[in-house]
């Protein structure tokens, strides 16, 4: 028996995941003050949480409305990730995507690429006038470990009860990845998972993370699953 009756869910990073590139940051090499870079430090640091930097960098970008558009015109998904999605949908598992990102770009990359109904939950990135952005933080949280502007981990809270499944590469993927079944892993993330033991994949692409993922699920029981060891 497999897992196809039981309750899973997807949550899947947007910056590197969904999309091979880091588009927050191409908006900000585009568009903003060579200052956004010392802001950057700051975060990559630990000084600084991300929702103290995404303020910060936002105030320095400089930018017509159409020229946002037409930069993120050049935003494309990974060539797998709509296999990916197809394959959730005919499995009946929901997926969400969780981004410290801005939803002003990933609303229109995921029409862009034929999926505008799929949920996504990030920051606010909003025209202030004229080349002015403004960006606010709606899932913000004041308990969040690592003042995020984004909090992930609270979009697992009402599936306590499901198999929950984080797909990600990055430091804003850590604390989600922690309340995961199994997660599906690059970059630094990979690295975080093979240090403590967190049960994971490692993959390149969308094309890996389909078949991993089905061969995953037809290999469970048909219960949520106990233990959690590491997979290679």
């Amino acid at each position: 028996m497999s897992l196809a009756g039981v309750n899973c869910h997807v949550f899947v990073d947007f910056d590197g995941t969904i999309v091979p590139c880091d588009a927050t940051d191409l908006i900000f090499e585009s568009f903003a003050l060579d200052s956004w870079r010392d802001v950057e430090r700051e975060w990559q640091s630990g000084a600084i949480g991300s929702r103290e930097c995404m303020t910060r960098q936002v105030a320095l970008l400089r930018a017509s409305p159409a020229a946002m558009l037409d930069k993120i015109s050049e935003i494309k998904v990974d060539e797998g990730f709509s296999t990916f999605v197809e394959e959730c949908k005919s499995r009946g598992i929901g997926m969400t995507v969780v981004s410290d990102g801005f939803d002003f770009v990933i609303e229109r990359v995921l029409k862009n690429a034929g999926h505008p109904d799929l949920r996504f939950r990030a920051n606010r990135l909003e025209s202030a006038g004229g080349d002015k952005w403004r960006v606010t933080f709606p899932h913000s949280r004041s308990e969040c470990q690592v003042l995020a502007g984004n909090c992930k981990c609270s979009f697992t809270e009402p599936h306590a009860q499901s198999v929950k499944i984080v797909i990600g590469d990055g430091r804003s993927d850590f604390c989600v990845a922690g309340r995961a079944d199994l997660v599906f892993a690059k970059g630094t993330l990979l690295k975080l998972c093979q240090s403590n033991g967190t049960t994971h994949f490692a993959y390149n692409d969308f094309f890996t993370v389909t078949r991993q993922f089905s061969s995953w699920l037809n290999s469970r029981p048909g219960r949520l699953p106990g233990a959690r060891a590491a997979v290679a």
